[in-house]
């Protein structure tokens, strides 16, 4: 059996941008780099300012003379800091960013994933979960303290596997749950339970969700998911394609072992999912994923690497 790996990180997995953690924490340096800022301003959907060759940036000016206690640096860029923050609602052209992250350059696609996750952190955590005391923002916008306590809570990634499930051979296992349109399919994924293993998660959740047997789960890479906060941790493993499969939890409601042939077939007509979509229309069996996400990456692993 070929060993496949990712051609190249995952499309989110891409950004070189200094993340500054060191200066989160200096305040001065950090109201000297406020006046020549640029913000990236979010509404409550995850919709963000596009402009014609990417990302919107907002200049500080448009917001205060002085930085906003909810914005958050996200990073560095050609000695400008850069800053996120969730408002009501944004002016101007915006976009859902499932389908503006496969358009951005990868930095640009980096930075929009960042200030999600760090945002959304920031929307769940008002309360301390040790006294339900009110927390605030602090270190620019990386924890949030206790107003009473002032204990630090910083934020919360959910980890979870995405599965590729192949027979070693040419055909691999792809599901769809029932809310899916007729046509998707994807990987199967899970969270990370207390007291597992990657590979372990690997095990039960395919034996969960297609009742099958698998064994040598073997990472492949990860990509943060913004939606609302997750870092998804590629597997591939292999099963018994002779195993009868039973949809144990009820997630999954069908699967089938697609030939190496239709998933190239499916990956070349560069037919993927739309946002929002409820009716894919006539054409083949098969729909992958979005290039944003690292299932589609885990299939074209697989598919075009020759047994």
């Amino acid at each position: 059996m070929a060993i496949f790996e990712f051609s190249e990180p995952p499309l989110l997995s891409r950004s070189t941008i200094d993340r500054a953690d060191e200066l989160r924490g200096d305040a001065d340096r950090l109201a000297a780099g406020w006046p020549s800022a640029r913000v990236l301003l979010v509404d409550a959907e995850g919709r963000s300012g596009i402009g014609s060759d990417g990302l919107r940036w907002e200049s500080s000016a448009t917001i205060g003379d002085t930085i906003p206690q909810d914005a958050v640096l996200i990073g560095v860029r050609d000695g400008v800091d850069l800053w996120a923050m969730r408002v009501e609602s944004v002016e101007g052209k915006t976009a859902d960013p499932r389908g503006s992250l496969g358009r951005l350059e990868p930095d640009e696609a980096g930075l929009l994933v960042t200030a999600l996750g760090i945002l959304n952190w920031h929307a769940s955590a008002r309360f301390s979960p040790v006294d339900g005391s009110p927390t605030v923002p602090a270190r620019a916008g990386w924890t949030r303290k206790s107003t009473t306590t002032g204990r630090e809570e910083f934020p919360r990634t959910d980890a979870a596997i995405i599965t590729v499930v192949h027979d070693g051979a040419d055909h691999v296992l792809l599901g769809r749950q029932s809310g899916w349109p007729d046509r998707w399919f994807s990987t199967f994924a899970g969270f990370v339970e207390p007291g597992e293993s990657l590979e372990q998660c690997v095990v039960r959740e395919l034996h969960e969700e297609t009742g099958l047997d698998v064994f040598e789960p073997r990472y492949l890479g990860s990509q943060p998911w913004p939606f609302p906060r997750s870092l998804m941790m590629g597997f591939a493993a292999r099963a018994d394609r002779d195993q009868p499969l039973d949809f144990l939890d009820g997630e999954i409601t069908e699967a089938h072992w697609f030939p190496r042939d239709e998933v190239l077939a499916a990956l070349e007509s560069g037919d993927e999912w739309l946002r929002g979509e409820t009716d894919p229309g006539a054409g083949p069996r098969l729909r992958l994923p979005g290039s944003i996400s690292i299932a589609r990456g885990l299939v074209h692993a697989w598919a075009t690497t020759p047994t």
